[in-house]
């Protein structure tokens, strides 16, 4: 509310809740490259990012969207997906020589075990240095997809209908989510193989 006569407008953005600047002040303060993380219902991407006086600058991107080149074919939604784009994005980074890191989620809330934390696990996992806790990273079973695993296996035993009906995008795709942890693996290797 306005207090007198005079009366400064907030940054728009503020006004949205869509930045934090005294977060965003610090993390550029501290002069480090960020591991920049953000999500939508279907994809995650990632940036690694420089912050300059001009402007921030992208040195390493990428995103859920992008595992089709590397033989993708289940969801890019999903836990498993969000890690193999941190992956990606940390086997990018450390090719061109960075090695060092700080995470940015911006307004995301921290839960345990996010699709979130799953990309920054990725990306540590590709040789990517972040500071974090191990307690809030997740699993490598559920990384690698066992959850979604079981759950198909439920489904299928319990009730065929629902099944056909969760899974039919892996099913039309040509893999079964039964498999889905070795689908992980195979499309690992291939990222593993393909970056350097």
């Amino acid at each position: 509310m306005a207090r007198g006569t005079i009366y400064k407008v907030t940054f728009r953005r503020r006004r949205e809740g869509r930045t934090d600047y005294h977060l965003r002040k610090r993390l550029i303060s501290s002069r480090k490259f960020r591991l920049v993380v953000r999500k939508t219902n279907s994809h995650v991407s990632l940036q690694l990012v420089e912050s300059k006086i001009e402007g921030d600058r992208a040195l390493s991107h990428a995103s859920t969207n992008e595992l089709k080149k590397y033989g993708w074919k289940a969801g890019t939604g999903n836990l498993p997906a969000s890690y193999l784009a941190g992956f990606l994005l940390g086997k990018r980074a450390v090719a061109k020589g960075y090695k060092y890191a700080i995470l940015d989620l911006n307004r995301y809330k921290i839960t345990k075990e996010n699709r979130l934390l799953a990309a920054m696990k990725g990306a540590i996992d590709a040789g990517l240095e972040v500071p974090h806790d191990e307690k809030v990273l997740p699993k490598d079973e559920r990384v690698t997809g066992a959850h979604i695993v079981k759950h198909a296996e439920k489904l299928s035993r319990e009730d065929p209908n629902k099944y056909q009906a969760y899974f039919s995008r892996y099913v039309s795709a040509g893999i079964a989510p039964e498999r889905l942890q070795e689908h992980f693996k195979a499309v690992k290797g291939q990222i593993e193989k393909e970056v350097m």
